[in-house]
Formats: C-alpha cells, structure tokens, sequence
C-alpha cells in the first residue's frame, strides 16, 4: 500500500536504554509527518483485509448517501499506519528487538474523509522494565488536518529489548 508521507517536522527522539524512556515518561515525543489518505490507499486496504463496505469504496454512493457526502477510511487501516508514523518519532539504535504488544484501549473517535492529511501524535504513558528491555505503554492521538476532534485516540504497549552492553 502505497502512502503519501509529509516528513515529520522534529527528527526522531532516540532511546538508547532503560533509563531514557523513564526519563520521558509523561512527555510528548512528537508527532509524525502529514500522511495523505487517497482513495487507491482505501481501495487496496479494503482489497486486503475483505471489508468492501460501500462508505468506504464506493465513492459515488457516499456522494449521495452519507452524511459526509464522500468515503471514509477504514479506522483499522487508521490504526495501521501508527507502525509508519511512530517510526517518524522515536528510534531505538541499540535494541535488538522492538514489537507490537497490544492496545490497552482503541477509539475512532471522528472519520476520516478521502484525501484528509492525518498525523499521529505520541507520548510516554509508562515506563515498565523487563528482563534486557522495557515495556512502553504509549498515548497516541491521530489527528486530522483542521478538523476540531481526533481520528483515533489509543492506548499502545511495546517492548523493546536492548542490545547487551559491551563488557568493559
């Protein structure tokens, strides 16, 4: 699936360690670059995962039928991008191992129209430390360009382990 990135306007806050994330806990980190939701994004998105609900592929039927008067993105292929858009954020340049390891919580919060500009915005809920690594829990917000409310507002987990330090 092919998307229309804006560059973020900070560069990526890098986390090293343990320590450097607790040390961020409770802050802002950033917020990615302005993302493009094009119809062809929608259309290969409802290919993919089976969900070819009208809202979202048939533009002249939203035209004419819903409230919006144009689709919609699916709020799972919002939820999707957060992967790309976190990664415009924050880096790791010493861990060996980072992964997706759930939602505490997940809200769609307003639609997304066709050709809508959408960002995430990230901060540092909690910090917890595991064996080798930590686990992050992340408050994540997706905003639409000039719209009053969020697209998504999400509570994510991560883990990231830590490359071994060298003995010295």
């Amino acid at each position: 699936m092919s998307t229309n990135h804006e560059p973020a306007a900070v560069q990526p806050v890098a986390f090293s360690s343990l320590a450097d994330l607790q040390q961020a806990q409770g802050a802002r980190i950033g917020a990615s670059g302005w993302i493009t939701v094009t119809q062809a994004m929608i259309d290969e998105f409802a290919e993919l995962t089976n969900d070819r609900q009208w809202i979202h592929v048939d533009p002249e039927r939203a035209r004419r039928e819903s409230p919006l008067g144009t689709t919609i993105a699916h709020g799972f292929l919002t939820l999707s991008l957060l992967s790309s858009m976190i990664e415009q954020c924050v880096s790791f340049p010493t861990a060996r191992a980072g992964y997706n390891y759930g939602f505490d919580r997940v809200r769609f919060v307003a639609p997304v129209p066709v050709n809508a500009q959408i960002r995430g915005v990230f901060a540092i809920e909690d910090v917890r430390s595991i064996a080798g690594g930590a686990d992050v829990t992340w408050r994540v917000s997706v905003e639409v360009r000039d719209a009053p409310k969020p697209a998504l507002i999400a509570t994510w987990l991560t883990r990231t382990l830590f490359a071994a330090a060298a003995p010295g």
